[in-house]
This record gives structure tokens, sequence and C-alpha cells, in this order.
């Protein structure tokens, strides 16, 4: 099972004890993946789609508590994927649907409703409780979480710009920084980075999901810390690798062309010392030499080996 599918199933099991959490819950879910069919006596019959079990699930389940409505649920196999099936929950009783549609503010004071939903009514989401379940609904109805192994990417496809802005503004109010993206016809609501994602799992009250995320981001955390700790040092002993090659040959150069009789004493020990010892770090040649000097002493020395050797250099190309 996805991690997706796992969230889903988590949050899904979750039946808010109030009626108003409930009530948001469905209106998400209706107003993303559900449709009114108008008869042409003018009645109404409200149903959803989904292909997720647990989805269905928690629609039925809703509606029984917040309405007393027992719905019937139709399943139907996919005949191009033989092991997907498509869930359709219907409420074929008009008043039923209507006392359903009015409830969750999508009937306007006329009774007059549009195939297409419009954006749901601030009265169903005044309290923050009521905005967590929405956003549970409508992750249930069209979202989706990417594997925290791969990357971290949450998201909400809806069908206009309105339901996008809608959802965006309420994810925003917990501080989500939830931004919308158009993919082809769709506008999609979407969070990255892993704190944000965890957070968004919260406000779902997705707990166990929320366990799983964080000890995959401290792993990875630690993962990429310790890369990030052997690239250093091994970019540090290239780093010292080539100085102290470029240290003997400079040495040996000075070796060939006018010997370590003309250095001073100090320049003369420290080179010799440097032959000897092409794998010593600065720190081991100082204490070898007597008396013991500190690195930066032992640096400036074979700083100035190599500015004798550049000279000296120059002058054979002159």
């Amino acid at each position: 099972m996805s991690f997706s599918s796992e969230v889903k199933e988590e949050i899904a099991r979750i039946i808010s004890p109030a009626r108003h959490c409930q009530i948001a819950e469905i209106a998400a879910i209706i107003s993303l993946c559900g449709r009114v069919q108008i008869s042409e006596f003018d009645t109404y019959k409200l149903l959803i789609q989904t292909e997720n079990a647990g989805v269905a699930r928690k629609y039925y389940s809703l509606l029984k508590k917040a309405f007393q409505i027992t719905a019937s649920i139709i399943i139907k196999r996919n005949l191009y994927l033989k092991k997907s099936h498509t869930y359709l929950v219907k409420i074929d009783d008009h008043e039923q649907a209507v006392k359903v549609l009015q409830a969750i503010k999508l009937m306007d004071p006329y009774g007059q409703i549009q195939e297409e939903f419009s954006q749901i009514t601030h009265f169903v989401l005044q309290r923050d409780c009521c905005k967590r379940a929405f956003i549970r609904g409508a992750f249930l109805a069209s979202g989706s979480i990417s594997d925290p192994e791969k990357n971290y990417h949450f998201e909400i496809v809806c069908t206009n710009e309105e339901k996008a802005k809608q959802l965006q503004e309420i994810m925003n109010t917990f501080h989500l920084d939830a931004k919308i993206v158009l993919r082809k016809k769709y506008y999609v609501v979407y969070i990255k980075e892993g704190a944000r994602l965890v957070d968004i799992l919260n406000v779902m009250e997705a707990h166990v999901a929320l366990m799983k995320l964080e000890n995959v981001r401290i792993l990875k955390d630690m993962r990429n810390s310790v890369n990030r700790r052997v690239n250093c040092e091994t970019a540090n002993i290239n780093k010292t690798v080539s100085a102290a090659m470029k240290q003997v040959e400079d040495i040996k150069y000075i070796q060939d062309t006018i010997g370590f009789s003309e250095l001073s004493e100090g320049l003369a020990e420290i080179a010799k010392l440097r032959l000897s010892q092409p794998e010593a770090t600065l720190k081991e040649l100082g204490s070898m030499l007597n008396p013991p000097v500190g690195k930066s002493g032992v640096n400036h020395r074979l700083r100035k080996l190599s500015n004798i050797a550049d000279d000296l250099r120059a002058s054979q190309e002159s």
C-alpha cells in the first residue's frame, strides 16, 4: 500500500463527534467528487463517485451520523483496469438530497443548484475544527501525498480556480504556505517541504502517518548530515594531499637547482623533513621539529619554499 493510501485509510476511520464538523467534511467530499442529477420532474439525486473504498465508506458513515440517511452504494468494475473498482454512493430520495444540499449551503435560497458546485460558503467553515474536517474531506476526495522516502509533496486537485483558492485560503489559516498550480485543465493546491507535510498531517489528525513521516525525515536528515561530513572530510583530505605533493615537488626542484645549502637553517630543516614525511600533516611536521613549531609556523616556512621554487623557475625561463 502506498503512503498516500495509508494516510487515506487512517483519516477515513476518523469520525468527528461534532455534527458541524461532519457536515463540513461532507461538504468537501461533495464539492470535489460529487454531482447532482436532476430529473425531468425537477427532483434531485445526490451522488459521489470515487475509486477509494475508504472514501465511500467514510461518506456513507457521515451521512448516516449527520442526517440519519442510509445511502445506496453501487460498485462498478473498471473494464480497463481489472483490479480497479469505482464506488458510487447515492442519495435517491429528493427530500433527503435537498436536506444535505441545504445543510452544506450548496443550494441557494430559491432552491436552485448548478451542476458544477460553487465554493462552500464560509458559514459551514466558521470554526477551526470544521476547517480541519473540510481539509480532511478534500484530501480524501481528490488528494495525494508522495512517498516521503522519495520526496515531499502533498496536493489536492480541484476542478476550478474558485475551489482551489478557497481551499488554499482554508489551508493557509493553519500557516501551511499552500500554493496553486494549473495542471492541464485542473487547479492543484499543493504543499512542499517535510515540515509543512508534518503540519498538514497534524491538521488532518493523521497522527500515525505523521509519526512515520517524522521517522523518515529524521533518518534522511541523519544520512544527509553523514554524507555532508564525509564529503567535507574527503575534500579536506584531497586538499591536504594536493598541497603536500606540491610542496614536495617545489622542495625537490630547489634541491636539484641550488641545493639546501643556500637555504636558512629553518627552511632547510623543514624541507628535509617534508621530503622524508610526505604524508604528514602540518601539525605532525611541527611536532617533529626541534624545538616544535605550530601549524602556522610550518605553513609559513613551506610557503617560503614554494615562493623560492617559483622564483627559480621564473629565472630559468627568462
